[in-house]
């Protein structure tokens, strides 16, 4: 019934019998490859030679089967060829494994008689080993016995004896021999104190014990032996249970001592520093030379001048870091020795001494290193002259590499930060040195300008070249002079400076390459903090010389705000963008954070410029226009005599006119003018000259007239063009003219409405007016503004006359020729 049920593939042998039947089936052999069936398959097992040569008879012709016959009998020799060659090869290597099978035959004989020999000593051994053990095995517990008897005897003797062990080891000094014996029984003796005698040897060892580390402890206080002898000192001492804070504290205490040694050294040496520095031995470090734009003699006030103090400031920090950074440094490495890297075993592993001395150390160093910060500080404070760079940044320099070795010494200590810390602010801190020494320097150079400005004679370089006159007409061919000296003097300063804070970035420098340091110095410090607060600066201060009133703006000479104008416009078309590319150039200057475009500062520096010329457009104007009002104002127009000559006062404004032409003519281009006339210099001013006039001064005046003529004049000025008297100037010499002449005129008019005419001032008038016209046309951009004015001038005049006699035009050109 089972054997029905069950499947069958359950069955192994009948699974093994279907699975043949299936490869029998699709030709495949034992191995599970396909066996080819075909009988003209010559490789196949099932090859039939009789069909396969039917095959061919059929299939190839007479050709075809002599070539199948050649290639077979290829192959059959190329095969009796193979099986020749293995016969061969098998023979030689069945000779070799009969040879080798003789050799074994040999050898196993002989190693069967070595076994049967070591077997047969065996045996003996064995018995004999029996026999002796048979023989002791009645004494063996008595020799146990006895053996553990000798071990007690001495370890009692150990005991016995310590005293006196201890005793000749405090007289050699072999403390460590001392405290290891002394561990050694140190458990006994307690676990047996109880008994007298060990008791006694008890107290004699504490007593002993007690000496010695007395004598430890002294040692240690004294810190005069080497390394390894303090590092075994403190190892004694720690196994002797003396507690590790308390040498801890001892440890530090004693290294303070030395150390506030030194910094009391360096706090004296701050002292002697100020007490010697009398401010003496200045030394300048520009260049000599002769320029129109120089420092003055009196060199004590130059910023780039440092007095000779008693002690430089390398030697200073030469003296700080070989002697406290070292001892510092000593002082770390020989505590870590001791009490954090030192290897504890034991009991003294359990008590966790590395961080409680770690922690001690840390604000050790903390400590003194603050203190020593300070006196750093100090001393660079004290370096206020900005003559020599070097040995600042080599102090610097020194200064931060040595600390470098406490950070490798005590990883994650604040000190090497806070030194960093105070180089950075070292650097800034130079940097407003330079800037407030490029400032000042800036002043005493416009104090040579207007010096020069003043007292031709006095100046150097080119600014006597222009003559020995003592007035300040004698200066102005020397302006572009004086402007080109006092730019280049300021650039070759400004790019002293650079070179000089250049030194802070060197490649031998070893902050100057941290991303803390170059990027911020070289972006916010030098570019920002330097160069254009001292660009902002120039621009500034020049803008402070238009101020109208206080003392600045009131003694200010033109040529002083021509000159400034001048050098802000120059510092806009091409200075300022040739600084800021110097300066990124040499401190490869990355602006990963906002900084002052170009064209801002540019903007700023054209704005200084066209402040400056419209104020000294205002000042000369109003010197002109004084001479003008009071020219009016200290006349009798009413009762003057008939006019034989022009009043010299025009003679003064057309020279004073002339000569700010050539002023202004040495640092601006002529400018653009339009197309002038060709009688403009016999242009007339007579009474009559305009419709206006000879309506109002005809035959058929009669008093209800100057309302008339007063309408018809106010209706033609509607329709004339409206004239800006302090508009902006432009750069160039005629736009400046214009609006000199512009405020000169505009005051001559307003002075002449505040006065009444006689016939022969208002013929006065006339021949001055006429003398201006054939002067001033030629300054202005449009001659239609000079005669415009002077025709309101003589006009004004005619109008407030009490007799409107006018002179003959003949008349006023022959004395304006003659004049």
């Amino acid at each position: 019934m089972s054997s029905a049920t069950t499947p069958p593939d359950s069955d192994p042998t009948g699974r093994r019998q279907v699975h043949s039947m299936l490869k029998l089936y699709y030709g495949m052999n034992e191995e599970g490859k396909v066996e080819s069936l075909d009988p003209c398959d010559i490789n196949g097992p099932h090859f039939d030679p009789e069909v396969y040569l039917n095959k061919l008879r059929k299939e190839c012709s007479l050709g075809e089967l002599m070539d199948h016959e050649s290639c077979t009998v290829k192959q059959i020799r190329s095969l009796d060829s193979d099986m020749q060659t293995l016969v061969y090869e098998n023979y030689n290597k069945f000779i070799s494994a009969t040879d080798t099978i003789r050799k074994m035959k040999n050898d196993f004989k002989k190693m069967e008689d070595e076994m049967d020999c070591l077997s047969a000593n065996m045996a003996a051994i064995t018995e004999f080993s029996a026999h002796i053990s048979g023989t002791l095995q009645d004494q063996h517990a008595q020799i146990t016995k006895l053996s553990g008897v000798h071990t007690l005897l001495r370890k009692l003797q150990f005991l016995f004896e310590l005293p006196a062990r201890l005793n000749k080891c405090l007289e050699l000094q072999a403390y460590a021999q001392a405290v290891s014996a002394h561990r050694r029984a140190r458990c006994v003796l307690q676990q047996y104190s109880h008994m007298p005698s060990f008791r006694g040897i008890q107290d004699d060892c504490h007593v002993i014990m007690e000496q010695l580390a007395q004598q430890l402890r002294q040692k240690f206080r004294d810190g005069g032996s080497s390394a390894k002898d303090l590092s075994e000192c403190v190892e004694l001492l720690l196994q002797l249970d003396e507690p590790a804070e308390e040498l801890c504290d001892k440890f530090l205490s004693h290294a303070q001592s030395r150390l506030e040694a030194d910094l009391q050294g360096l706090e004296a040496e701050l002292i002697d520093s100020l007490v010697t520095d009398t401010g003496g031995g200045l030394v300048q470090k520009t260049n000599p030379g002769s320029n129109p734009v120089s420092p003055s003699s009196s060199s004590t006030t130059n910023p780039f001048l440092s007095p000779t103090a008693g002690t430089d400031i390398l030697e200073f920090i030469d003296r700080g870091c070989n002697e406290f950074v070292s001892n510092l440094c000593l002082v770390i490495a020989s505590y870590q020795e001791l009490f954090i890297n030192h290897p504890q075993e034991g009991e003294l592993a359990s008590k966790k001494i590395p961080e409680m001395a770690n922690g001690k150390l840390h604000v050790f160093v903390d400590t003194l290193a603050a203190r020593y910060f300070s006196l750093v500080e100090r001393r660079i404070q004290e370096e206020k002259g900005v003559g020599d760079n070097s040995l600042l940044v080599r102090a610097l320099d020194r200064f931060h590499r040595r600390l470098q070795a406490i950070s490798k010494l005590l990883p994650g200590s604040a000190v090497p930060s806070q030194g960093t810390e105070i180089v950075v602010r070292a650097a800034r801190e130079r940097i407003k040195q330079y800037l407030s020494a490029l400032q000042t320097f800036y002043h005493d150079s416009l104090t040579d300008v207007r010096q020069a400005l003043a007292a031709p004679r006095l100046s150097v370089g080119g600014a006597s070249a222009s003559g020995g006159g003592a007035t300040s007409k004698d200066a102005t061919p020397s302006l572009p002079e004086l402007l080109t000296s006092l730019s280049n003097f300021i650039l070759n300063q400004l790019k002293s400076v650079l070179a000089s804070v250049h030194l802070f970035t060197a490649k031998d420098i070893t902050f100057s390459n941290k991303p803390y340091f170059k990027g911020e110095f070289c972006s916010q410090g030098v570019r920002e903090g330097l160069v254009v607060s001292f660009i902002k600066f120039i621009c500034q201060s020049s803008r402070q010389y238009c101020e109208s009133a206080g003392d600045r703006g009131g003694s200010t000479p033109p040529a002083l705000l021509l000159l400034l104008s001048r050098l802000c416009l120059d510092y806009e078309t091409s200075t300022i963008s040739y600084i800021l590319t110097l300066t990124d150039e040499q401190f490869l200057v990355q602006h990963h954070t906002p900084v002052t475009p170009v064209t801002a500062l540019c903007a700023e520096a054209r704005e200084a410029a066209q402040k400056l010329l419209n104020h000294y457009v205002k000042v000369q104007g109003l010197i002109i226009s004084q001479m003008l009002r009071k020219s009016v104002e200290t006349r009798d127009w009413v009762n003057t005599i008939e006019p034989r000559n022009v009043r010299a006062v025009m003679k003064r404004v057309v020279e004073d006119t002339t000569s700010i032409d050539v002023q202004v003519g040495l640092l601006y281009e002529e400018g653009v003018r339009k197309a002038h006339s060709s009688d403009s210099s016999k242009r007339t001013f007579s009474v009559y000259s305009s419709s206006r006039q000879q309506i109002r001064y005809a035959p058929s005046y009669t008093p209800s007239a100057p309302m008339d003529t007063s309408l018809l004049s106010n209706i033609h000025k509607l329709f004339s063009e409206r004239i800006d008297i302090f508009s902006p100037v432009e750069f160039n010499k005629v736009s400046v003219l214009t609006g000199i002449i512009k405020i000169s005129l505009k005051t001559f008019l307003e002075c002449v409405r505040l006065r009444t005419f006689g016939r022969y001032g208002l013929q006065q008038i006339q021949v001055d007016c006429h003398y201006l016209q054939m002067y001033l046309w030629r300054f202005v951009s449009d001659e239609n503004l000079v005669h415009f004015l002077l025709d309101e001038i003589v006009g004004s005049a005619a109008h407030r006359c009490l007799d409107p006699s006018p002179m003959e035009q003949s008349v006023i050109e022959v004395i304006c020729e003659r004049g």
